[in-house]
């Protein structure tokens, strides 16, 4: 459901009692941390219990599974997700009482306040970058509140609520959340159709990323990564319309320039330039080219921002990922298994050329769930040609989400654009047949790689038991 902002967004101190609808999820359990470690009466309500949960109960948040209305208690604010139906009983309660009822972004804008805050937008690459930036920063001792879109293993949270006056949140354009903020600095990764189940045309996505760029601070940067058209003509209309703009990527045009990029096995090795002049080299412990380009842009705002590269260098190096980012899950049977939160296709590409370079001499098994009914319609076919990297496809049924079911878009849309032989591709609709496909094409020296933004991540686990299976019988 979509929330109207309201005109004046109060600091997060004069919002009384805040209970969550959809307290669950990344963003809201995200904002939800910060609220309670500031001292602030905090809670929730979900219809799952997501691994989010238990730290918000650690922090003594009661966090109830179901919703109703009395769960509000005595809540002056409520911060609701995206993803509630019109009709859910809280929203309904909360409405009828005449409270403050905000959506995700105006409660994340209300934490940020009297914080200099550094968003990271673009349309991949935003959790990576976000959690890269703020583990380069807790390296330099700037010790930054941060709210990103996944558990970063660094401090095993998705959030915390830092002592030092930087921010650093992963800025949303799905739902038009990152138009709500006023950040110091920015960071886009790249810009290319994506949503436009909200914005409804590429040209109006494209518009919503010129209007952020409006929203810097002046006296602020953006940081763009000119190897992406789409950031490289928003970077010129930024610098257009006088902001500072520090241009970053493999390009000669970049200001922050990335050479000599190696992957080897699980990590990617390049050397950074800032202004013509040599840094040093730097080995992130994940693989891939579209890793290196977030670094690299974290590097850059951490630099820009006053901090040394080696200590920037020795955050990113030390760097162990974001959960659902090229995560492994472990290994059975000789089969390794990983789970990736790509579910568009330049980033289908990315997570499978990144792949390509861990399994060596092995194949690569992929499965993909759609995300969306109205992305696969768009992208369905683009999606499935990306697949055609891998030497294996399985592909799962459409993850409906906020949206309801279209007989005419499933999973067999991307099925059948998969260009590789019909034997090497498959359909499977049920995600509880999903992990038994996978096994049964996948032999010693193979990577199995689950993608998608939806329930897939659930089968990672279940393919290690039946490997682990396979393994005692024999077979």
């Amino acid at each position: 459901m979509r929330v109207p902002v309201p005109d004046e967004i109060l600091p997060a101190d004069r919002l009384g009692r805040v209970h969550f609808v959809g307290i669950g999820g990344a963003g809201l359990s995200a904002i939800a941390r910060i609220m309670a470690a500031r001292g602030l009466r905090v809670t929730g309500s979900d219809d799952q219990d997501t691994p989010f949960l238990p730290a918000l109960r650690e922090l003594g948040v009661t966090c109830h599974l179901g919703y109703a209305a009395e769960h509000l208690g005595d809540a002056e604010t409520v911060v609701v997700t995206t993803a509630a139906r019109e009709d859910n009983p809280e929203v309904v309660e909360a409405r009828r009482r005449g409270l403050r009822v905000l959506p995700r972004s105006a409660g994340l804008e209300s934490v940020m306040k009297g914080r200099r805050v550094v968003a990271v937008a673009g349309t991949h690459g935003k959790t990576t970058t976000t959690s890269l930036l703020t583990v380069a920063l807790l390296a330099c001792g700037a010790d930054p509140s941060y709210a990103v879109g996944g558990v970063l293993s660094a401090t095993g949270r998705n959030a915390d609520a830092g002592s030092g006056d930087l921010f650093v949140a992963e800025a949303d354009e799905s739902d038009g959340a990152f138009l709500v903020y006023h950040p110091y600095a920015a960071v886009v990764t790249n810009v290319a159709a994506d949503h436009l189940d909200n914005w409804g045309t590429e040209q109006a996505y494209r518009a919503a990323f010129a209007d952020f760029t409006d929203h810097v601070d002046r006296a602020g940067f953006l940081v763009c990564c000119v190897d992406d058209p789409g950031a490289a003509d928003l970077a010129a209309l930024a610098r257009d319309r006088g902001l500072t703009v520090v241009a970053v990527g493999e390009s000669e045009r970049a200001e922050v320039r990335a050479t000599d990029l190696r992957f080897e096995g699980t990590t990617s090795t390049f050397t950074v330039h800032d202004r013509g002049v040599e840094l040093g080299a730097v080995t992130l412990a994940i693989p891939g080219r579209h890793y290196v380009l977030d670094a690299l842009a974290a590097i850059s705002v951490g630099l820009r921002l006053g901090f040394p590269f080696d200590l920037l260098r020795a955050g990113l190096e030390a760097f162990g990922g974001t959960g659902r980012r090229m995560e492994s899950k472990g290994e059975a049977g000789g089969v390794r298994v990983y789970d990736s939160y790509a579910h568009q296709p330049v980033e289908i590409a990315g997570d499978l050329q990144a792949a390509r370079a861990v399994a060596g001499n092995g194949r690569v098994v992929v499965a993909f769930q759609p995300h969306l009914v109205s992305r696969t319609r768009i992208f369905g076919t683009a999606m499935g040609e990306a697949l055609g990297a891998a030497d294996e496809v399985v592909v799962l049924d459409v993850h409906l989400a906020r949206e309801d079911a279209d007989p005419d878009v499933t999973g067999a849309l991307v099925a059948d654009a998969v260009p590789l032989p019909a034997e090497r591709v498959a359909f499977v609709p049920d995600l509880d047949d999903v992990a038994a496909e996978l096994v049964a094409r996948a032999r010693p020296g193979d990577l199995v790689l689950t993608l998608g933004a939806g329930s897939v991540t659930s089968v990672g686990p279940r393919v290690l038991a039946l490997l682990e299976e396979r393994e005692r019988s024999g077979a």
